[in-house]
């Protein structure tokens, strides 16, 4: 059990500090292309890397970036850490001063973050180039730097930049700094990978060579650019490191950092490290996303582990033998990460790809050969005429149930559009749909900002009379796709609907040379689902 100190107050951590976890979402993160944190942004991620578990929260530079500076004030009173500890992060002091008359340095300790984390030169040509210094006054600096804010009660790790770059320069001079900030007093010495330009198997015998010289705790803090920050990082705790630096998805400058989520499920379902605190890795995908959010970036849904499509299976092959063994084409139990197994209907499907999807959607179809044999022969002749079920669940579901014999809940005598040009340049849209359902003969017009918007109105108007749930329904997103570019404008359109209904969503898709009547197909879906939700559809047992 080891006393810390985090927002003034005194805590128990039930965790070892045998391994660090350590975030820089924040700060490494932020400098994606794209990401710009408020305040308000910073602290909500800071809560949810602490609800995930993380031992470390590195802040940003407080002092060097108002926002940062902020971000401390305000987390004295707004943040209430359970399981971290938060770092400011900042430079050594200048060459040629003291630590305690440098301005920046006195704002690290203003923080009063309880960690500290200071960047500092370990490739002489750096130090002689860009710092403009000796090699002398830059280990001066790191010592004076770290002995002062030690002495001021803080914690304090050294993030060595352009390590691994500097080592095949001057193997030397960066052990030499390692050891110097250890004797100093700082608890890490952290081994960057600032260029990113490092692969698995350097990484491994720099970081087994370093250890063995320096004697010293080793971090591991790796950037994307060969696409191995994550096998590095990894690679590196293979080797010795015990304190491994990650963002959140992997955000970061260039093509980022190594992922956290990625990171920590590797290191505890692979490697058996306690990474994070018991039941915590059940959290990854919602913390994933919810942080995604914040950012503003779409979640990438091929990323390891919480991604959307990390256990979506496609291939007949792999469906019939996960039916079978769900572990045959599962690298983990889906649910250690909180996620869940799919399979995706599609051209490639077979019988157990239609079985297993139908079971995910609530329909035992192992009594009903023969309607597993004609959804699989619908689904391929769809497919084959650009129809894609493996972003539509809904739309599958209806087409089961169709083949099943369940009613649809209405019928469609007509629909029709009209958008009209005024002289003074204003676009009029109107829809007129005619339907039967509940033995009525429907007839609704309405209009809308457009053909789609007015047909949906229309149809929701008539049906409506009837099924009063659907005006609870909700077009979140509508996305068309050109199938064959060569045919222009007579090309054959694909339209993906999402709805809502409060409590849940769903995806419907239509496919047709008119985008209009490709829209309508997938507007058609979407109401029927949502009767089908409002258990006005009623599948057959």
């Amino acid at each position: 059990m080891v006393s810390i100190r985090s927002n003034g107050k005194d805590q128990l951590m039930a965790r070892s500090d045998a391994f660090h976890v350590y975030d820089t979402t924040l700060r490494d993160g932020a400098q994606r292309e794209g990401i710009s944190y408020s305040v308000n942004d910073k602290l909500a991620v800071a809560k949810l890397l602490d609800e995930y578990g993380v031992g470390f929260i590195e802040g940003g530079w407080p002092g060097a970036m108002p926002k940062d500076t902020e971000f401390f004030q305000r987390a004295q009173t707004e943040l209430d850490l359970k399981n971290a500890q938060l770092v400011a992060f900042g430079a050594t002091c200048k060459a040629g001063k003291k630590a305690h008359e440098d301005a920046q340095v006195k704002a690290l300790l203003d923080s009063q973050a309880p960690v500290i984390t200071l960047v500092a030169k370990s490739d002489v040509r750096h130090v002689v180039e860009a710092l403009r210094t000796d090699l002398d006054e830059n280990e001066r600096m790191i010592v004076d730097t770290v002995q002062f804010l030690v002495g001021e009660g803080r914690r304090v790790f050294i993030d060595m930049e352009h390590f691994f770059d500097g080592y095949k320069h001057d193997s030397d001079y960066g052990v030499r700094i390692l050891v110097a900030a250890a004797q100093a007093g700082a608890s890490v010495g952290v081994m960057c990978d600032t260029n990113g330009g490092m692969l698995p198997v350097g990484i491994f015998e720099t970081v087994t060579d370093v250890a063995k010289r320096s004697g010293v705790r080793l971090g591991i803090h790796c950037q994307d650019d060969t696409g191995c920050a994550v096998a590095n990082t990894v690679t590196a705790v293979e080797a010795g490191a015990t304190h491994a630096q990650c963002t959140a998805n992997g955000y970061g400058e260039r093509t980022g950092n190594a992922d956290l989520f990625a990171v920590v499920a590797n290191l505890q379902l692979k490697m058996g490290i306690d990474a994070l605190p018991e039941g915590s890795l059940r959290e990854t995908v919602h913390i994933s996303h919810a942080i995604a959010e914040i950012a503003n970036i779409a979640p990438d849904s091929h990323q390891a582990y919480a991604g959307s499509s990390s256990f979506a299976h496609k291939a007949g092959l792999h469906a019939s033998a996960l039916k079978v063994n769900v572990e045959l084409y599962n690298h983990i139990d889906p649910a250690q990460v909180g996620h869940v197994q799919r399979v995706l209907v599609t051209e490639m499907a077979g019988r157990a790809s239609v079985e297993l999807k139908a079971e995910e959607l609530g329909h035992d179809l192992s009594q009903k050969p023969d309607l597993v044999t004609r959804v699989v022969a619908k689904v391929k002749a769809l497919e084959s005429q650009g129809w894609s079920f493996e972003a539509a669940d809904a739309s599958f579901e209806l087409l089961l149930l169709a083949e099943d014999g369940v009613e649809r809940g209405f019928e469609v005598e007509s629909w029709r559009t009209i958008v009209e040009q005024s002289a003074d340049g204003s676009v009029d849209s109107e829809a007129t749909v005619k339907v039967h359902a509940n033995g009525e003969r429907v007839i609704s017009t309405s209009e809308g900002n457009g053909p789609v918007n007015a047909l949906d109105n229309a149809l929701r108007a008539a049906l409506g009379q009837i099924y009063p749930e659907l005006a609870e329904l909700t077009l979140t997103d509508y996305k068309v796709r050109i199938l064959d570019g060569g045919s222009g404008t007579g090309a054959v359109t694909r339209v993906l609907i999402d709805t809502t209904d409060g409590d849940a969503d769903w995806t419907t898709v239509g496919v047709h040379e008119n985008v209009i009547a490709a829209s309508w197909m997938a507007l058609d879906d979407a109401v029927r689902f949502g009767l089908l939700r409002a258990g006005r559809i009623v599948a057959s047992e």
